[in-house]
């Protein structure tokens, strides 16, 4: 006769011991899973900081080292090596920035760095206009850079990146400052009405080349969203040469900056007569001293590596990164 059918939902003998031992399998899993766990964890935080490479490094290095340099090489670089961003140079690869009302050419762009998962965070900017001893000259100066904050905003920037150079035209030093912090106020206005903000970079090859400068352009500009760029070679340039840019840094003060060109640097000044970037540990500065004093300070914007002059800049930004991803996610 044939046994009686085991009642519905009923689990076979041998069938409840594979559970049971399924079951001891799936716990002894889920031990070693916690154990691991904050190892797993601490493993993929994420940085404080968006990283992002320069162009400028590239294009200096076309033209100083006689280096080719695809640009398809350089976007796919930054994309396997965790960059997020990219800051582009108004005449690398080729060709000037399409005005604002270029939209076609603006999306083709943009579409470039999309397929490789890049933002372009910010745009470099001449800013000899800015402080010319002509009104009219510094008034034409901020029309071109309202049509340069449309683009930046159709590029999806956050920043746009600004350099006074030029001579002084005539002027005294006083009255260079004086015009352009006051060019500099507006230029401030217009990107924080679109919600960028403008930074400006000054060094050793300008008319403004000392912190006394640095600062009475900043308090001279006075408004949130006009910052300065945190570049480690100049400060420290500014700050005597001493091997200690994060001196100058507290001085001037973390909430004041608004992006950082990150390097190191030897104290010395290239054959152009600017600063020496390097990449981090070739030079003599405590590269992590100053991230460190970044991230204390409440800095989350972006870093990029500055590669200018560099003769190996894919060499300078995998050094550079290494020490920003570890102060970033300690």
């Amino acid at each position: 006769m044939k046994a009686d059918p085991a009642p519905s939902g009923a689990i076979p003998t041998r069938s409840r011991k594979l559970t049971r031992r399924h079951a001891l399998k799936c716990a002894a899993g889920a031990l070693t899973l916690s154990a691991l766990l904050p190892s797993a964890v601490a493993a993929e935080k994420k940085s404080v900081w968006k990283t992002a490479i320069g162009l400028n490094g590239f294009q200096s290095g076309s033209r100083k080292y006689k280096q080719n340099y695809p640009i398809w090489e350089v976007l796919d670089f930054a994309s396997r090596h965790g960059f997020d961003g990219v800051e582009l140079v108004a005449d690398w690869p080729a060709g000037g920035y399409p005005a604002a009302q270029e939209k076609e050419r603006i999306q083709s762009l943009r579409r470039l760095y999309d397929q490789y998962g890049l933002r372009i965070f910010s745009i470099q900017l001449g800013a000899g206009g800015a402080f010319a001893p002509e009104e009219a000259a510094r008034q034409s100066w901020l029309q071109e850079f309202r049509d340069r904050i449309q683009l930046a905003t159709q590029l999806g920037c956050d920043c746009v990146g600004m350099w006074p150079g030029g001579g002084l035209r005539g002027q005294t030093i006083d009255q260079a400052i004086e015009r352009l912090a006051k060019t500099f106020r507006e230029a401030g206005r217009i990107a924080g009405d679109a919600g960028l903000l403008a930074c400006f970079e000054i060094e050793p090859v300008f008319v403004f080349n000392t912190e006394e400068h640095f600062h009475r352009i900043l308090q001279g500009a006075d408004h949130p969203a006009l910052k300065g760029i945190y570049d480690p070679s100049h400060f420290d340039q500014m700050n005597g040469a001493t091997g200690k840019p994060e001196e100058m840094l507290l001085r001037v003060g973390v909430k004041n900056i608004g992006y950082v060109h990150f390097c190191d640097t030897d104290s010395t000044l290239r054959d152009g007569g600017t600063s020496k970037h390097l990449a981090c540990g070739d030079g003599r500065i405590d590269c992590a001293k100053s991230l460190r004093i970044l991230k204390d300070g409440g800095f989350r914007g972006w870093i990029m590596v500055d590669e200018w002059e560099v003769p190996d800049p894919y060499d300078a930004c995998i050094k550079c990164k290494r020490v920003i991803d570890e102060v970033g996610r300690s």
